[in-house]
């Protein structure tokens, strides 16, 4: 949703200066990783986060509760500032904005390649150093493997999509005949 994306990028950005600051990076998103989680599960989406009879400082505290120690204090008023603001739904978007900004600031970014067939080792080595080279970041690849394709590949790092898989070129041709 464009929406909380857009209301957790200020709480993201915030936290990752906070935490750049204190030297704290992976604590934090450790902390956001789990937030994330208790937020999206669907026990405490009915029962408590989509309870209308529970007040911000309820729904706060069960959240708190439910992450334990693994919040430090900065963590836990991170809460009950979203519950306040009734901002918890956006936990999620702000974790992996965090993790954005994380990965921005150590070059590093993760990439997804969907494929029609299974890549052995050395075809994800090739990709993995063409794609370190064009994007001048370290790269971290996931596979996933779409028989729909019928060959090529997709590849999504961040905003940028590259889709070199026949599906894809079919339809573009598609669309340039049918003009």
């Amino acid at each position: 949703m464009a929406e909380t994306s857009t209301v957790a990028r200020p709480y993201a950005k915030a936290t990752y200066e906070l935490a750049q600051a204190n030297k704290k990076l992976a604590a934090w998103s450790d902390m956001l990783k789990l937030m994330a989680r208790v937020a999206t599960d669907d026990d405490m989406q009915s029962s408590v986060l989509g309870n209308p009879r529970l007040s911000s400082e309820e729904k706060a505290g069960v959240v708190i509760d439910v992450c334990g120690k693994a919040l430090d204090e900065k963590g836990r008023n991170l809460v009950r500032t979203l519950a306040q603001r009734n901002r918890l739904a956006a936990l999620p978007d702000i974790a992996e904005q965090f993790e954005l900004l994380k990965a921005q600031q150590e070059k590093r970014m993760d990439v997804t390649i969907v494929s029609a067939f299974p890549l052995d080792n050395k075809q994800e080595k090739t990709l993995a150093s063409a794609l370190a080279k064009r994007l001048n970041r370290e790269i971290s690849i996931t596979t996933q493997v779409d028989s729909a394709l019928l060959g090529g590949v997709i590849l999504r790092a961040g905003d940028t999509v590259i889709d070199g898989s026949v599906r894809g070129r079919l339809s573009r041709l598609r669309d340039a005949l049918s003009v």
